[in-house]
């Protein structure tokens, strides 16, 4: 028994040893595979095998010369037939994403709908149909789903929601609510956001993702790694107190960065528009109390980032959500503020970004962290597989 269970340990640890070097350096031969790993030519050929029959990895059909000229065949990651499920329950919108293995984005869905005030198994059923449409295309295209991921707006631990008091949700568990063949893995927004920066967008390792959305989160990555805090509840950047006489905030505060730079105030600032999109298009049409309602929201902004920096020592911020289409408005005054509070301090401030992924960051950050997972960890996918195959 004891024996069974290092062979076990072993073959486990020796899939992610394999899996890891052709995700980063393939395609490979199995003869490069093994020399890059130490292991034998006749453990990486059963390992590899394996692997390609779960889908996991793929032959390439391209050969490379190997030992003594006899060819060897490539393989690579397989985007073929293993796939993951991104989710996302925001306050005006419902959006799922389907990626594949290799990181391809095969299908999106997104349903402007405003959620506040609805009751939570009326938003899942809508979900529901998202994700009944997105499950339709994948087994059209013969993917084995590895799992799933549920993006929220609202403190998160242990697939509780907490709170969204933009939906007026409480200790909610919307993930265990959606009938779908796989677990659903339930975060904040601004932290599956903050994946889908490190693994589709600029690819830092090293940063703070802030989501500009009704309500405002952040999400800190450090060494490619999303940091938690004690309860996983980091990244409120949206109640950091900017101004303490300022406006009332739903939090109960007042002069939260929120009601100056959350959607909803911003939106109000700037005389009404109906959406951040008709805000851009009067601040592109030069009308001053949209372009002023944006360098107050950018100064809030600034503020409340200065504290971040001084508490974490930053050198990266990637604005994102609203902020992201707004943010050559936006910058100039955030940067202004950062400048005066922190250059004399530390000589320099951070660089500040605006995220390349826009609205599609939380949905690819959740079917991402799914992906990751089967890539870093094999042995159980492969171990479902077989148990499938074998039913």
């Amino acid at each position: 028994m004891t024996q069974a269970v290092r062979h076990d340990s072993m073959r486990a640890r020796n899939l992610e040893v394999v899996l890891g070097e052709v995700s980063r350096g393939g395609p490979l031969t199995r003869a490069a595979v093994a020399e890059r790993t130490g292991l034998t030519k006749s453990t990486v050929s059963k390992l590899v095998g394996d692997l390609v029959d779960a889908g996991i990895l793929a032959e390439s059909g391209l050969t490379r010369a190997g030992e003594r000229g006899r060819p060897g065949v490539e393989v690579v990651l397989s985007g073929n037939r293993v796939a993951s499920l991104g989710l996302e329950i925001n306050v005006g919108y419902l959006a799922v994403c389907l990626l594949d293995l290799a990181g391809e984005v095969r299908l999106t869905l997104r349903l402007a709908r405003d959620n506040r005030g609805s009751a939570p198994d009326e938003v899942l059923a809508e979900l529901q149909v998202l994700a009944a449409e997105a499950l339709d295309e994948a087994d059209r295209l013969g993917f084995t789903l590895a799992g799933a991921g549920l993006a929220v707006s609202g403190p998160v631990g242990d697939g509780l929601l907490l709170s969204a008091p933009h939906l007026g949700w409480q200790d909610v568990r919307p993930g265990e609510m959606l009938d779908l063949p796989v677990p659903v893995e339930l975060d904040n927004e601004a932290n599956f956001a903050a994946l889908g920066e490190v693994w589709f967008g600029a690819g830092e390792l090293d940063f703070l993702y802030v989501s500009g959305e009704v309500g405002i989160g952040a999400g800190l990555v450090l060494d490619g790694a999303l940091f938690r805090g004690a309860h996983g509840l980091a990244g409120e950047l949206g109640h950091v107190v900017v101004s303490p006489d300022g406006p009332p905030c739903r939090c109960g505060g007042r002069g939260c960065l929120e009601a100056y730079a959350g959607q909803e105030a911003l939106l109000a600032a700037a005389g009404g528009p109906a959406t951040i999109a008709d805000l851009v298009a009067l601040v592109k049409g030069g009308d001053q109390r949209a372009e002023l309602a944006c360098a107050e929201a950018g100064r809030a902004l600034g503020l409340a980032l200065a504290s971040a920096v001084n508490l974490l020592d930053l050198d990266r911020i990637v604005l994102g959500g609203i902020f992201a289409p707004l943010f050559g408005w936006l910058s100039g005054p955030a940067e202004q503020i950062l400048r005066e509070r922190l250059g004399r301090l530390r000589g320099s401030v951070p660089t500040v970004t605006s995220s390349r992924l826009g609205a599609s960051a939380a949905t690819l950050g959740a079917a991402g962290r799914v992906v990751h997972r089967v890539i870093a960890e094999p042995g159980p996918f492969l171990a479902a597989h077989r148990e499938a195959r074998e039913a």
